[in-house]
């Protein structure tokens, strides 16, 4: 239906902001092909400077609400006007924000609150599982082309919830998902021109047509909205779930 395929694109397009995404990340849909070479940019993520998810006793305990700012900032000890002031605003506007039509979004300030809502989205007695991309040994950050090495393999799952780390003092991670949406979900295995090996989880919106024009990456791919997919790899500290009764098959 046409409110669907409005609801998952603009979903798309307010939402990719917050997924701190290099724009190397973008390739066409017709670059899935084993073969396919294309520039990708994995950043090095100092996993000793990555936050940590707090219990969830702990997370409930601190206030959590833009109109609780002063009080946050108190708690751990920032000052209004420090860069982390900044982020933590910018991170409680984007979790206030409220969901479009037909989407479900939820700021996970623990594990437990994380699963809570995944289990909520999916229906409580589905086994739901989660994807990431994994970067298989020790690897460089530079830009380089990676090829595909393999056939792609979509994972065909009816529903799926992207959750994507915003910057906090501790671990929190912004998930949102539609029940209808004109994403696909594909396996890639990559091998970089220096011989790294990636096993990536690749999404590809397939209607583009109501997202922002401005979006980086329709200059990227030189391309206009509506007029094709829009594919990126999953940042690794990035994470989609899906229900475990997903389908996995070939592509091509």
């Amino acid at each position: 239906s046409s409110s669907s395929s409005s609801s998952s694109s603009s979903s798309s397009s307010t939402h990719m902001d917050h997924m701190d995404l290099s724009v190397n990340l973008f390739f066409h849909y017709d670059d899935l092909k084993i073969g396919k070479k294309f520039p990708l940019y994995f950043p090095i993520k100092n996993s000793s400077k990555i936050p940590r998810f707090i219990p969830k006793e702990e997370a409930d305990s601190i206030p959590f609400a833009l109109a609780q700012l002063p009080q946050i900032l108190e708690f751990f000890s920032f000052s209004q006007d420090s860069p982390q002031a900044k982020a933590i605003k910018d991170t409680l506007e984007s979790c206030e924000l409220p969901p479009i039509k037909g989407e479900s979004k939820f700021c996970a300030t623990s594990l437990e609150s994380m699963l809570d809502f995944i289990g909520q989205f999916f229906g409580f007695g589905t086994n739901f599982k989660v994807l990431t991309t994994t970067l298989m040994k020790n690897w460089t950050t530079h830009l380089q082309n990676y090829t595909i090495l393999e056939d792609p393999m979509e994972i065909s799952s009816a529903h799926m919830v992207g959750c994507h780390p915003l910057p906090y003092p501790y671990a929190l991670f912004y998930c949102h998902g539609q029940k209808e949406s004109h994403n696909k979900l594909f396996v890639i295995s990559l091998e970089g021109e220096d011989g790294v090996r990636i096993e990536a989880i690749a999404i590809c919106h397939m209607n583009t047509s109501q997202w922002e024009p401005d979006h980086p990456s329709f200059r990227v791919l030189g391309i206009e909205p509506g007029t094709s997919p829009v594919c990126h790899i999953l940042p690794q500290d990035s994470l989609v779930w899906v229900s475990s009764l997903t389908s996995v098959g070939a592509v091509g």
